[in-house]
This record gives C-alpha cells, sequence and structure tokens, in this order.
C-alpha cells in the first residue's frame, strides 16, 4: 500500500521562527516510514484550496536547513482565511484533494484560529471515511494559545523571540530618552497584542531591577485617561521623564479609537497597528494637548511588523523550541495521535527545562489565554517578578548566528518552480469567501 501523504500549511501572522517549526515537521516526517511526501499549502489553507500544493520532499535539503534562520512565512506563505461551518463548498474541496493526493496527514501551524482549521478539517475527514490525522502546530508571537494554568501549553515559539526584541528595544530606548529627556521627555512605546499583554509585559525584561522611569499598561487592565496623566506627571515629578509601553489594544476611559478608525482581517480581528489612529498617538495627543508639566513633549513609537519578523533579535531558545516542537508534531503525525496539538511544557519551574508534549486541538482551538491578573502590579503600570521569572528563561542568552553572504542574510530559497507543484488533478476553484 502506498505511503499516505502530508500536506503542511501556515496561517495568520508569522513570527521570527515560524520556519523553523516547518523545518522541524519536514525532515523528521522524511524519516518517517509511514509518511509520504510532504506538500505545502502555498499561502496557507487558500493554497490547500485550490490545489496549490509545493513539495517539499524533494527541496534541496541546505534550502529546507536554512529555514532556521529565515523569519516570517515567505518561504511557503500564510493567510488570514477563517473555514467557517457554513462555507460547505470550502470543506468539500478540501476532501476531494486529500482524496486526490492520498493525503492521510494534515498538519496546520498557527494560533487559536489555525487550530480550529486544523480540528475542522481533519475531524471531517475522518467522519467521512478518509483516513486523515489532524496536528497542530503552536505558533504565536501573543502566546495566547493554551490554558491559564500552563498545564496543556506553556508558551508558543515566537513569543520569546518577540519579547526579546522588546527587551533590546526597551533598553535602547532608554538610552535615547535619557539623552533627550529634555526636549522629549515622555516617549510612548505600542506593543503588539489586541487583548493579551504578554509581549508589553516583556518590556519588564529589559529593566528587572526597575530603575527605569518605565510604565506598563496591558489590555487586561483598563484605565482612564485622568489616572494615565496623574501617573506620567508623577514620573516627570520623580524622574524628569517617562516611558509608557502600551498593549495596541489597550481601552483608555476617555479616549478611545473610534471603530471607523479601526482596520480589520478577515477573521474581524482589529488590525490596529494598520488602523488609520493608533492608541499610542492619542494617547501622545492627548499628553501634549494637556500640556506637560516639565518642558518639552510627548512623542510616540509604533513599531510594526519588525517585531516578528527580525531575525537578528531572535531568541536561540526560541529557535530551539520551534524546532523540536515541529519535530514532536511529525513524530504525533507518523503515530497516528490524531486531533492533537504539539506543545512544550515546563519541566522544572526553578531551572528551565522545556519537555514536548501534546494538548487536544479541542481544548485549544479557538480559545485565547489571558495574561494573569496576579502577574499585574497592584497599581496596574506594573508586571511582578512572577512573570519575570516566567519569561526571563525564554529570551535566551546568546545571539543567533545568522548566514550572510556578501552583506546580507543568506535566507533560504525553495524551489517554487511551476514543477516543484503537485500536479493539478482538479478542476480551478475559488475560494468561497473569495468569490465576488
Amino acid at each position: 500500500m502506498a505511503k499516505k501523504n502530508m500536506i503542511v500549511a501556515q496561517s495568520g501572522g508569522p513570527s521570527p521562527v515560524i520556519n523553523n517549526t516547518l523545518r522541524g515537521i519536514v525532515e523528521t516526517a522524511k524519516q518517517m516510514d509511514e509518511i509520504g511526501t510532504v506538500y505545502a499549502g502555498w499561502h496557507g489553507i487558500e493554497g490547500v484550496l485550490k490545489e496549490e500544493l509545493l513539495n517539499l520532499t524533494d527541496q534541496c535539503p541546505e534550502e529546507i536547513a536554512l529555514l532556521r534562520t529565515t523569519p516570517a512565512a515567505g518561504s511557503i506563505g500564510t493567510c488570514r482565511y477563517k473555514l467557517k461551518d457554513k462555507q460547505t463548498e470550502d470543506f468539500d474541496r478540501i476532501m476531494e484533494i486529500f482524496k486526490a493526493h492520498n493525503v492521510g496527514y494534515f498538519c496546520y501551524i498557527g494560533g487559536n484560529d489555525s487550530m480550529d482549521t486544523a480540528n475542522k478539517v481533519a475531524n471531517m475527514a475522518r467522519s467521512r471515511g478518509l483516513d486523515v490525522v489532524g496536528i497542530g502546530g503552536p505558533k504565536t508571537i501573543d502566546n495566547d494559545v493554551g490554558d491559564s494554568e500552563f498545564k496543556l501549553v506553556d508558551h508558543t515559539p515566537g513569543y520569546g523571540s518577540t519579547a526579546r526584541y522588546w527587551t533590546h528595544y526597551v533598553q535602547q530606548s532608554n538610552e535615547e530618552n535619557n539623552g533627550s529627556c529634555p526636549a522629549d521627555p515622555v516617549l510612548v512605546m505600542q506593543a503588539m497584542g489586541r487583548k493579551i499583554g504578554y509581549i508589553p509585559a516583556a518590556a519588564r525584561l529589559a529593566d528587572p531591577k526597575r530603575e527605569m522611569p518605565l510604565q506598563i499598561y496591558l489590555a487586561e487592565r483598563k484605565v482612564n485617561i485622568e489616572q494615565i496623566f496623574e501617573n506620567i506627571n508623577k514620573s516627570l515629578k520623580d524622574h524628569g521623564r517617562c516611558m509608557v509601553v502600551v498593549s495596541e489594544g489597550l481601552e483608555i476611559e476617555g479616549l478611545k479609537i473610534p471603530e471607523e478608525f479601526i482596520v480589520r482581517d478577515s477573521f474581524g480581528h482589529a488590525m490596529l497597528s494598520s488602523s488609520k489612529i493608533t492608541i499610542a498617538q492619542m494617547l501622545t495627543n492627548a499628553l501634549n494637548e494637556k500640556k506637560l508639566p516639565v518642558k518639552g513633549a510627548a512623542r510616540c513609537n509604533v513599531p510594526g511588523t519588525h517585531q516578528r519578523n527580525d531575525m537578528v533579535y531572535a531568541s536561540t531558545v526560541d529557535l530551539e523550541e520551534a524546532y523540536y516542537v515541529g519535530q514532536k508534531a511529525a513524530l504525533l503525525a507518523a503515530a497516528g495521535e490524531h486531533g492533537y496539538m504539539a506543545t512544550i511544557l515546563r519541566a522544572d519551574k526553578d531551572n528551565y527545562r522545556p519537555v514536548y508534549d501534546k494538548a487536544p486541538l479541542s481544548e485549544v482551538a479557538e480559545k485565547d489565554r489571558h495574561f494573569p491578573s496576579e502577574w499585574i502590579s497592584k497599581c496596574g503600570t506594573d508586571v511582578t517578578d512572577d512573570f519575570i521569572k516566567y519569561a526571563r528563561p525564554l529570551i535566551g542568552d546568546n545571539w543567533v548566528s545568522v548566514p550572510m553572504i556578501d552583506g546580507r542574510l543568506r535566507l533560504a530559497k525553495l524551489n517554487t518552480s511551476k514543477e516543484s507543484f503537485a500536479p493539478q488533478k482538479l478542476p480551478k476553484y475559488v475560494p468561497q469567501t473569495d468569490r465576488k
């Protein structure tokens, strides 16, 4: 009997280490007797629907190895296409793709919504008599996949690198703010995280001894504008300057982004860094309109997508774990462990050591893990030492070694010629929500 093939795909926002999870899946699957050809859904589930399946098994091993230090999701693409229950034609099409290409393993790399897709697709295949194993590979810089008790998932690949980025970003911003504070005494910085505070919380890793005039406002803790004015003015009185980190989704009573200014993706999620105005800019405007109690003005910085694609700032711990969680996903698939997401757990909370396990897709799909309230300081402008203890091991201690040629990064270059894709056996298809 012919071996069953695997489709692996990615969804949602990328991360610095997502390709190393892909690499872990591919390199491990190639060694498994149970798994035949590994195909990539070109740009996620949309590529599966369009029967655009890139052969990864036949790619140059050197290029697969270079996925380790190739950030974002450009190698096989990602998407923000959500499969909803009513899209019956889409589900029918995926089943036909599985049958046409002898697919027995479906592995989806992503966050909460991606785990929902993996769960729905594989379960439907089984309900229709197809022997398909559905597996999830975790990915999210928000660190919001899993349970609040950290028993199913301790953290997700991508978070450690973005936390490291913010650690260094705040350190360097502090140097500038300290030097330029006579003219720019207040610096407002906006971190990614619509509803979840793990990314802005990482700013504290830049200053674990709390020596900087730093205030952190998480999306989980609502605040009013007068409280922020009071907090910043006190810092200006005590230190002559203040640095403020806010979640992009922070709700400030008396200062809310009007809905018409918000851009949303196909999932309905607010793309706050892409919206017409950001909460950081609104807060900065409000501070300057009210006027600071010292000379100078407030200014703001809103880092863009380099928070999630800067390989130079990637955590070596995160990179290693991303690979092994991909390896775990492939091993689960080969063992027929249907309906699970590969996970990272913490074997020893005092002396950090990761272990790789599994969690039921049904328990992590479409469920947001929030930042623990007990990790937020009573004053609401900081995080506790318990958070520092949790996050510090994830950012690592060393710089990642990135290969370079002629002064430029040497990134993976997969063969994406027409011949590298599986022959199309079915009629052309337009995904349901893409139709006009």
